[in-house]
């Protein structure tokens, strides 16, 4: 996983609520437990027609967001099903922080997981953001993960809260596994020792 310290991007505006985990990756996608090629069809049915042509007016067709790597999104953003597959179409589009007033729980956790940021702010300072947002490719948001701070384009800052622990493994890269392996030598150990201990088993 890559570390996460600080991001420099364009963010694009979604302010709709309650988006769903469907709505982020249809259900009809979930065939992979490969956490890549899940990119192209982020929002599938907001993005395409049935034909598979693009929809000009969503905002990630639209060329100022194509580059995108900041959602700045409504309320209550990733509820329905528990689907890990929606941070990896997020993280695999290449949106790297997520900026909402609030996240269903478990999306929130696995966004950690797969190396995004979700963030939690007041709605008067997403509504800030999403302005900001508005503005297109020559807006660029700066995130600090240190700092735990937000910056619009013009320079108006907002600080927000974040679990140390999961800040810890953001900024250093670990995931689940990384974790595991970073406790490599003592499992090694307890390993021989019980082997020696109980030889049978």
């Amino acid at each position: 996983m890559d570390k996460f310290d600080k991001l420099s991007g364009i963010a694009a505006p979604m302010p709709l609520v309650n988006i769903d985990t469907d709505m982020i990756i249809p259900k009809v996608f979930l065939k992979s437990i490969a956490r890549t090629g899940f990119g192209k069809n982020l929002f599938d049915e907001m993005r395409y027609n049935r034909d598979g042509s693009e929809i000009p007016d969503f905002v990630l067709n639209q060329p100022a967001y194509r580059a995108a790597q900041i959602l700045v999104a409504g309320d209550n953003f990733g509820c329905g099903s528990s689907r890990e597959h929606a941070p990896w179409a997020i993280a695999d589009f290449g949106i790297k922080c997520v900026i909402s007033t609030s996240f269903a729980d478990i999306f929130y956790n696995n966004c950690f997981k797969n190396g995004i940021l979700p963030i939690v702010l007041p709605q008067e300072a997403v509504d800030v953001l999403m302005k900001d947002a508005e503005k297109g490719a020559n807006a660029r948001m700066e995130i600090d993960l240190e700092a735990q701070t937000v910056t619009t384009s013009e320079g108006e800052s907002f600080s927000f809260e974040v679990d140390s622990f999961k800040k810890h493994c953001l900024m250093n890269g670990l995931d689940d596994i990384d974790l595991t392996l970073e406790k490599g030598a003592a499992i090694d150990r307890f390993e021989a020792q019980a082997t020696q201990a109980r030889p049978w088993v």
